[in-house]
């Protein structure tokens, strides 16, 4: 059995971001990601293979776009009775 490691969403590691391609379990509810101790996955930004562990603190701004996996309220579809935005 291998191990897992249970990460909060804010972690500012590269599988607690939006752009990682990699295989975890995301629980929104208690804002948590659960990862295999060697995960790994690719970087869809940079195009490359990273460990899931990867302390994105580390990368320049250009190098890294870590986005939060927690969904944005300004991409949320409308309440109903709500125009959308921009119409």
């Amino acid at each position: 059995m291998k191990k897992k490691l249970i990460l909060p969403a804010e972690a500012k590691v590269c599988a607690t971001c939006s752009y990682w391609d990699g295989e975890r379990r995301v629980d929104t509810e208690l804002r948590l990601v659960v990862i295999a101790d060697d995960c790994a996955g690719e970087c869809l930004v940079r195009g490359e293979d990273s460990h899931g562990l990867s302390d994105v603190r580390q990368h320049s701004r250009e190098d890294c776009v870590w986005e939060h996996l927690a969904p944005d309220a300004a991409g949320t579809d409308p309440s109903p009775g709500e125009p959308p935005a921009g119409g």
